[in-house]
């Protein structure tokens, strides 16, 4: 299974072991904890997998309690707290070891015909993504080559990135830079007709470049960082359909950091400008070897 994208519809592809427990795969990869994204798209495929399909996910809350370990598989247990008669709400726990790493609550909502419609438009005119180059380019621009590390992750990748304001590499060029960023993504390669997959797969994607917008004011988004740095909580309001296999633009922005953590609101778009997803998260920054063991950036 060579391409990314089939290797991320098989990591969300969750073994049932019991009516309300799953078993997902953990890749064994030279990251010091788990994708905090996995984990989210695994949990909500867990929990949908518990409903009758015919109810899309409307909203998830989700808390990142511990690091998880790559190569060690992560069992989810789904409580089933509400089947309504428009609304479905399930919980479910991640435990990896015996401990639990990570808690999400996602309802489904019956679709249905609504008294009004109304959105704001998107904050930027962004460019065609065909027009920009990928991360990958922009990289071996600027080193010549990737390093080993970066080139493994490449291949790797299940996601096309490419930023719409070129990658900055220096403190003269984040010098009096905003807190905001803004990128086109989409799967390498098709997802299938799932929607599920595509709502789990968008998940996934959701926790890659969020956080990006609390570091651009203080340190380069490529090259050595001066932070370590983990996602705290993550909460997303799905509003249209979509596929993750198709082209939309992820803004995003941070309003505020303080006491070592920065907040990020994205809004997810297509290319026609509808809001597809709003997404709200909040990452812990700390300067390497300031570490507390029961915080999700604790060593795993």
């Amino acid at each position: 299974m060579n391409n990314p994208a089939d290797r991320l519809v098989d990591l969300l592809d969750l073994e049932q072991i019991e009516v309300n427990i799953f078993r997902g795969r953990s890749p064994e990869e030279s990251l010091q904890r788990v994708f905090g994204g996995q984990v989210a798209g695994q949990a909500l495929v867990a929990a949908g997998r518990t409903t009758e399909g015919d109810r899309p996910v409307h909203s998830l809350h989700a808390y990142f309690l511990r690091p998880g370990r790559p190569g060690v598989p992560i069992v989810y247990q789904v409580e089933r707290v509400r089947d309504g008669r428009s609304f479905t709400t399930r919980r479910v726990t991640a435990v990896q070891q015996g401990r639990t790493i990570f808690n999400l609550t996602a309802s489904f909502h019956q679709p249905e015909q609504g008294a009004f419609e109304h959105q704001l438009p998107p904050r930027i005119a962004a460019p065609a993504p065909e027009s920009l180059p990928t991360v990958t380019e922009e990289i071996k621009a600027h080193l010549g080559a990737l390093p080993e590390q970066l080139e493994r992750m490449a291949r790797r990748q299940p996601f096309d990135i490419r930023y719409v304001d070129r990658l900055r590499w220096t403190a003269e060029e984040i010098k009096d830079a905003e807190p905001r960023s803004a990128v086109w993504m989409r799967a390498v390669g098709p997802l299938g007709d799932d929607p599920l997959v595509h709502t789990c797969a968008l998940t996934y994607a959701s926790d890659m470049t969020l956080l990006d917008a609390v570091r651009i004011p203080v340190e380069p988004l490529w090259g050595p960082r001066g932070f370590d740095m983990a996602s705290l909580d993550h909460a997303m309001w799905f509003h249209r359909p979509f596929r993750a296999d198709e082209w939309f633009l992820y803004d995003q922005e941070s309003p505020i950091v303080t006491g070592g953590r920065g907040l990020a609101r994205g809004r997810i778009y297509d290319t026609e400008g509808r809001l597809l997803v709003s997404v709200v998260q909040e990452g812990l920054f700390r300067p390497y070897g300031e570490r507390h063991m029961d915080s999700p950036t604790a060593g795993a």
